[in-house]
Order: structure tokens, then C-alpha cells, then sequence
């Protein structure tokens, strides 16, 4: 069958990948749609670090378990329909369109799907799921759509850590994909002010788009000289955002960051210390948000038609996979088989 694997830092078409076989307990499922997250960009480029650093953190208990010199599968964010179930396995019927947290069970435990030498992700025309971690797409949303279930996930469980209420005033730094999920969060929460920064026209255009109020530019100046926020979100990931907002939020302010830094920082304790500021660090969702997540796309709380910004078939991952580091040209790209 046909995907796009991760081949010496770049994208590349194969045609000749075996078809996945289901298991007891898996399905076999088209892809229908697949976006291409920040984090498949960062590891196309860093996966080295990436590795390292996960190995690190995993302090002996198997790490990620990816070989570089060999093809990598990735795509994580995915609708599929059902085509077929594995031996001694009940599902739903073939032909519904259904998605999942991008995890598969197998004999050898639990496998994410992220990126693997072997377990099939999104850029491809066939991958493998979980019969009892499928959910039905209801009420006849877009397959595209749906496909944004687990990105939107990632901005409801921010914003569910934050523990803000519609009172307050959230101040999201960085309008890339996860901060405009978080802010499609608040605005489905009925947070009364939402305020987005970022250096990108188009990024800001976007940001209003899906729900903040004011859309600030920070080559203008500083945004806490104009909003006194109770929350906010970091979505940067850059060296030096976190000390910055230490120093300049006021006492008492939560801040929840959602940005992935893979340099080491520095910060200043003493400015949280002095103004008892509270830091949650926070990374992707439970079970139980992704199902939320996919529910607000269906009834319609969330709209996430002004994120697409481009569509591509397989062979077409690897110029996409540039496209996308212009953020005045894209936001989401959508992968579909």
C-alpha cells in the first residue's frame, strides 16, 4: 500500500508498504484524514534530540523505541473508516467513519502512534486501531474535521488545567495550532475575554477567527502593558518565555504552559516566589477529553474550518511538511489518502 515515511530527516512517497494485518481486538481502517502536527515537523528535523530526550526523561523504563536510520511512520491526528476486524473481534459495522486516541493494543502491550519502525500511522491508506478505543464520528461531521479531534484535545485538556472561569481574563502567547486550540477551548467555555499574542498578521487573523477578543502583536510592546490576565498559556516553546512571564504577570496569576522547549531555560524563582505564581506544565489529554473534543466538533462549539489551510495526498507530505514553516501560508495541513 501507499504512505509517506520519515526517511534521513525527510518526507518520502513509498508504494510498496505491506498492508497491516488486525489482530484480535484491532480493526483495520482507511484513513480518511490525517493533519500534520507541529510535533511530526519538529521531529522530521530533530528526531535525534527528540529520542535522546525522551530516553532521558524515561529514566530506563524503555524509552522511545525508534530507529533513525530506518523508515519511521508518523500521523497522529486521523479519521478512518472501518473496513475489517481482526479474529474473535466485534466492532462497528464496515464503513463507519470513526477515530481514536492514537494508541493501538497488541501483544506486545501498548503501542502509540506517534512514530514506529512498525505501527502504521496516519500517512498511510491503511493503519491498525483498537476495537474498544474507537469512537463513532456523530452527526455526520466533516471527516476532515473530525481528523482535529486530538489537536483540539491537547487546547481542552490546557484549558481544563488552567481551572479558569468565564469571569476571567486569559492571555494565550503564541497563535501556532495548539494555541488556537486552546483558544477555541476558552471561547467554547464562554471565557468573557480571551487575548491572543503572536508576531504573525496571519497567525492574529486566525486567533480572532476562532474565538479571542483581541488579538495582540508583541513587536508592539509587551502584552501585560495592556491586559492584567488570571491565566496564561504558553504556547511558544521558546528559551525565555516562561522567566518573562514570571516577571511581568501580577501576584497571584496562573500560568499554564502548553509549549514544548526542547532547549534547556533558565528562570528566575524568585519572581513566582514573590508574586506566588502558579506554573502547570501540561501535555496532551485524556481519554475522556478526546471524547469531549469530539463531541464540541459535532454539535458545533467548535469550528475548525478557518484552520485548514491545505490538503495534500501522500506524495504530496514532503513539500507540506515545508509549506508549513511559513506561518503566514498555513496553519493546518490535512493529509488525505
Amino acid at each position: 500500500m501507499r504512505a509517506a515515511v520519515l526517511r534521513g530527516g525527510r518526507m518520502v512517497y513509498r508504494d510498496d508498504v505491506p498492508d497491516p494485518v488486525p489482530g484480535p481486538g484491532q480493526v483495520l481502517v482507511a484513513v480518511r484524514s490525517c493533519g500534520i502536527c507541529g510535533s511530526d515537523l519538529h521531529f522530521a528535523a530533530h528526531g535525534d534530540e527528540v529520542v535522546a530526550m525522551t530516553e532521558r526523561v524515561s529514566a530506563g523504563a524503555g524509552g522511545m523505541d525508534v530507529d533513525l536510520g530506518r523508515d519511521v511512520f508518523m500521523g497522529h491526528e486521523f479519521s478512518a473508516e472501518v473496513l475489517e476486524a481482526g479474529p474473535d473481534t466485534e466492532t462497528h459495522p464496515a464503513g463507519t467513519l470513526v477515530t481514536s486516541i492514537p494508541v493501538v493494543l497488541s501483544g506486545k502491550g501498548v503501542e502509540p502512534i506517534v512514530y514506529s519502525n512498525s505501527t502504521i500511522g496516519g500517512y498511510a491508506e491503511r493503519m491498525l486501531l483498537s476495537a474498544p478505543l474507537l469512537l463513532p464520528v456523530p452527526n455526520g461531521l466533516d471527516f476532515r474535521h473530525a481528523s482535529l479531534t486530538e489537536p483540539m484535545a491537547v487546547g481542552l485538556h490546557a484549558v481544563n488545567k488552567s481551572n479558569i472561569a468565564p469571569g476571567e481574563t486569559a492571555l494565550v502567547l503564541g497563535c501556532g495550532p495548539i494555541g488556537i486550540a486552546i483558544i477555541a477551548a476558552l471561547a467554547a467555555r464562554g471565557v468573557e475575554s480571551v487575548v491572543a499574542s503572536d508576531f504573525s498578521p496571519k497567525r492574529r487573523e486566525l486567533a480572532t477567527a476562532m474565538g479571542a477578543h483581541r488579538a495582540l502583536d508583541p513587536a508592539q510592546g509587551s502584552p501585560f502593558d495592556t491586559v492584567k490576565p488570571a491565566v496564561v498559556f504558553e504556547a511558544v516553546g521558546v528559551p525565555g518565555i516562561i522567566d518573562d512571564v514570571l516577571l511581568r504577570a501580577r501576584p497571584g496569576t496562573r500560568l499554564v504552559v502548553a509549549g514544548v522547549c526542547m532547549q534547556p531555560d533558565t528562570v528566575h524563582p524568585f519572581f513566582a516566589i514573590a508574586k506566588e505564581i502558579n506554573v502547570q506544565f501540561v501535555l496532551a489529554y485524556s481519554p475522556e477529553e478526546f471524547a469531549d473534543s469530539l463531541r464540541a466538533l459535532a454539535e458545533g462549539d467548535i469550528d475548525v474550518t478557518p484552520l485548514i489551510t491545505g490538503e495534500v495526498g501522500l506524495d504530496g507530505v514532503g513539500a507540506a511538511f515545508d509549506d508549513l514553516a511559513d506561518p503566514e501560508r498555513h496553519c493546518k495541513i490535512l493529509v488525505t489518502p
